[in-house]
């Protein structure tokens, strides 16, 4: 059975002592699946099993790479995956009548990097998604692999999408980051073997961006031959645990129980990783500066501060799985909350909170973010708490687990009242 459509979160009386493993990177995974494809037989250790992952690997098994999935006893979300790499070589291609369709969902790491990736192949590819994908901005992308010579067929340079894969060609391009960071990761990540040189516009040096200055240390650490890679956990997923110790303990003193997050990383790779030391929140948090997607969780805790705190450069999150900007302020308000939108930037002002119906757009950042703010403010209801699928599937679990591998909180069928456990916290 699987999560009802509509779940209540309990608050919880008091901070719980908890080391909450969490799954692998969903950015790194998908990074290095693209790059073992390119190199040898290479094994990933703690890689994320999520809707965005499967889409990535069910597309290359059907680009016909072998790929090898076995589960992972420390972590249910992950698995030890297996590719096995052809120098560069992509087996299967369609034709400009019957192209090769690949089948992208949401996932807009796997939208990006496979229409980069497929133009190494011999052969015409259709790539397509669901209908929020449909809308997400490709444009500059395109512009950059037509610059490099290739084909994108695309009336509206959105998906879905043709491209005419033809192979390496040495040439160059540019990169506009202004509308995603991925186009540029897209880009390097298939520049080696493409022999491309890539230039970037829009936001300055590339080191500017963190989620590309990932792309760089992982092509330059990832083993090209073949070997064994692990993936560290995702701070995105981490920073809701971080948030539930910091909520959950205000005003208990220093010596509380805490929440922690295990093996939390420490390679600078991802930009979350800083979101431990955002708490307390400061006045003002940048989107571009300071947190990648882990800001939406300090925006859903800044009711609870002591100051009004400003979330600034906010233009990325309206182009993601649901136009979060505009969903954080409603949501937020449903609550209760002292909340005003200009341009894009958020200001939240601290006040008391209430419980409400919560839509989450079938965005999974929305329902984490929200399920964490159930933790201290009563009747709060989460809307299709099955969309967290696509980054992390056990996440209601963890929190209702008992301590230390949970937080212990009970969760509800909203609609019939009825205490949800074990598998019925998972979602499908």
């Amino acid at each position: 059975m699987s999560l009802p459509d509509l779940i209540e979160i309990e608050p919880l009386a008091a901070p719980a002592a908890a080391a909450i493993t969490v799954p692998g990177s969903k950015s790194i995974t998908n990074r290095a699946l693209v790059l073992a494809a390119l190199g040898g037989q290479t094994t990933l250790t703690g890689a994320l099993w999520s809707d965005d992952t499967r889409v990535m690997v069910d597309c290359l098994v059907r680009l016909g790479f072998a790929v090898k999935v076995e589960p992972d006893a420390a972590e249910s979300a992950n698995r030890t995956i297996t590719v096995t790499g052809l120098g560069g070589r992509i087996p299967r291609a369609g034709t400009e009548s019957e192209p090769l369709v690949l089948f992208v969902g949401n996932a807009g790491t796997a939208a990006r990097f496979l229409a980069t990736f497929v133009c190494l192949g011999h052969g015409v590819y259709r790539l397509e998604g669901v209908p929020r994908m449909h809308e997400r901005p490709q444009a500059e992308l395109f512009a950059s692999l037509r610059e490099l010579g290739y084909r994108v067929d695309s009336p509206n340079d959105r998906l879905p999408a043709t491209i005419h894969g033809t192979g390496p060609r040495a040439a160059g391009c540019g990169v506009s980051m202004a509308g995603s960071s991925q186009f540029a990761s897209a880009l390097l990540l298939s520049a080696g073997t493409g022999g491309w040189q890539v230039r970037f516009a829009g936001t300055g040096d590339a080191e500017e961006a963190p989620y590309v200055a990932m792309t760089q240390r992982l092509v330059e650490a990832f083993p090209r031959d073949g070997g064994q890679f692990h993936v560290e956990p995702d701070a995105s997923s981490g920073s809701y645990f971080w948030g539930a110790d910091w909520l959950l303990g205000r005003g208990h003193g220093p010596e509380r129980p805490r929440v922690r997050v295990n093996h939390w990383p420490d390679s600078g790779w991802q930009v979350d990783g800083r979101f431990p030391g955002f708490l307390p929140l400061p006045p003002v948090v940048s989107r571009e500066r300071d947190l990648g997607d882990s800001i939406m969780t300090g925006i859903v805790l800044a009711p609870f501060g002591q100051e009004p705190v400003e979330f600034t450069d906010l233009g990325r999150l309206r182009v993601q799985e649901c136009e979060r900007v505009a969903a954080l302020r409603t949501e937020l308000g449903k609550c209760g909350a002292r909340i005003e939108e200009r341009g894009d930037t958020l200001r939240v002002w601290p006040g008391a909170l209430h419980g409400a119906e919560i839509e989450t757009y079938d965005d999974h950042r929305m329902a984490m973010c929200f399920a964490t703010l159930g933790l201290q403010v009563s009747g709060l209801k989460i809307r299709n708490p099955s969309c967290v699928k696509k980054t992390f599937p056990n996440f209601f679990q963890k929190l209702s687990a008992p301590g230390p591998a949970g937080l212990g909180a009970c969760i509800r069928d909203a609609r019939t009242g009825r205490v949800l456990a074990g598998d019925r916290l998972l979602a499908p």
